[in-house]
């Protein structure tokens, strides 16, 4: 006889294993389906280059508040470029990087360790280009030498053959080939030249010259003269070479120890003394000569072009004349007191000439 407890329990056996094979689940086992989504768990970044910091994507190269990495933020003067952080500037709307040039002014730079909201102004004598220096918050051409700033062309108190050239150096003197005395171009009275004229007799200035012209009066017993001269040229103790690069446009034949196109390499007065006069160089129409007619050359001097005349005189006092670089004429005693002429030095009647001075300048030994 089968008991009532008996059958009990073959129901409670029956039924657990109804329930058994209607559970659907396709991991009875328990470990949770990784295909399900999950509520808890924010769906993953899927842009191409962003990253999931917190429940936010973001692009960790660029983003200032996670720069490389989650949290890892920039402080307020820095941007985020490639994933690290780096100083900036930020000015009148635009952002510079540490170090960029302000484009209106070459000595202003980005420094944001200084000021992240302006331009800063670099020291003076702080390169802002070839050649060229920062003084006073402006950039120019210009020397920083011994603490001092010279413009470009400026010479060494010290050596006048020596100049302030910034395309060569910035911070030393450079060694020049020539001293200019006279510019074309320029007032002569202002480069410390002086003028002994009587009349007729024109000067007047081109783009690149001066122009000096004399003349005779029709029945006149004497011409006009036009001379100048510069004092303390030269030093009389010192070989030197002159450079004058001139045209004689016309001129008359010289007469003894005067002529109306001239170079003295030496004057006292307005004509000069009978020794400079004779040590004087003459240009005719057509030859090169000493004024006291003791050496003269053939040349054709006023062919229309502007020629190099250099009178050169060593230590021996040897003078050696030159015309674009062709040797003509030589003398020896060569003596002078340091105040050079060029023009119409007499004013015998119709000796009278045309020249135009392009430039007088020293040589530098």
């Amino acid at each position: 006889m089968i008991s009532i407890r008996s059958i009990a329990l073959s129901c409670v056996v029956v039924l657990g294993f109804f329930a058994a094979c209607s559970d659907d689940s396709p991991n009875p086992g328990g470990t949770p389906d990784a295909s399900v989504p999950d509520g808890s768990v924010p769906e993953m970044c899927t842009t191409e280059g962003t990253t999931q910091c917190g429940d936010t994507c973001v692009n960790t190269d660029t983003d200032p508040a996670h720069c490389g990495g989650c949290d890892q933020a920039c402080m307020a003067i820095e941007d985020c470029r490639s994933g690290l952080c780096v100083a900036v500037c930020r000015i009148g709307g635009e952002q510079f990087l540490a170090g960029a040039v302000n484009a209106a002014n070459a000595c202003e730079v980005c420094a944001p360790a200084t000021s992240a909201a302006t331009w800063t102004p670099l020291a003076d004598g702080a390169s802002c280009g070839s050649g060229q220096l920062c003084s006073a918050g402006a950039c120019s051409s210009q020397c920083l030498i011994n603490g001092t700033f010279y413009p470009a062309g400026t010479p060494n108190p010290a050596n006048a053959c020596e100049v302030c050239t910034p395309a060569t150096s910035t911070t030393t003197w450079s060694p020049r080939e020539a001293i200019p005395l006279l510019v074309g171009g320029t007032d002569i009275a202002e480069q410390g030249w002086t003028a002994y004229s009587q009349a007729p007799n024109t000067l007047t200035y081109g783009a690149d010259h001066v122009r000096l012209a004399t003349s005779t009066n029709t029945g006149a017993q004497t011409s006009g003269q036009l001379l100048l001269a510069k004092t303390n040229a030269l030093d009389p103790t010192q070989p030197f070479t002159l450079r004058v690069t001139m045209q004689v446009e016309s001129v008359s034949g010289h007469n003894p120890l005067d002529s109306g196109a001239a170079i003295l390499g030496g004057i006292t007065g307005s004509v000069g003394n009978q020794a400079e006069r004779s040590q004087m160089i003459y240009l005719d129409s057509a030859a090169i000569g000493w004024a006291d007619d003791t050496q003269s050359s053939a040349f054709a001097v006023t062919d229309g072009a502007y020629h190099v005349y250099e009178l050169a005189v060593n230590a021996d006092k040897v003078a050696t004349v030159s015309v674009d670089g062709v040797a003509k004429l030589t003398r020896n005693n060569f003596v002078t007191n340091g105040t050079i002429a060029i023009g119409d030095q007499t004013n015998d009647r119709n000796v009278d000439g045309v020249v135009r001075i392009k430039s007088v300048e020293k040589l530098c030994q």
